[in-house]
């Protein structure tokens, strides 16, 4: 992989790469029919992207997540916290 374009993404989000790489194997692999998956999936995207998150929301993205049973991703996720 390339060290130079990861540091450079490092450097613009903020996001460690392991941390990303971590999270990446985490939405790829989990079970989005199980809320307490999808819940804790949620607190590491909002750790990573430093955003705090509240119980409400919490549980307004783990139900809505849950209801569809598909699968999501990072980004969606991410743009769900972000929305409040």
């Amino acid at each position: 992989m390339n060290d130079a374009f990861f540091k450079k993404i490092e450097n613009k989000t903020g996001v460690n790469m392991d941390q990303l790489f971590a999270l990446a194997n985490a939405f790829q692999h989990a079970d989005f029919n199980d809320e307490k998956t999808v819940r804790k999936l949620v607190r590491q995207v909002a750790s990573a992207a430093g955003k705090p998150v509240t119980k409400e929301m919490e549980e307004k993205i783990a139900k809505t997540v849950t209801a569809k049973g598909e699968k999501i991703d990072y980004q969606t996720l991410s743009n769900m916290i972000n929305k409040k």
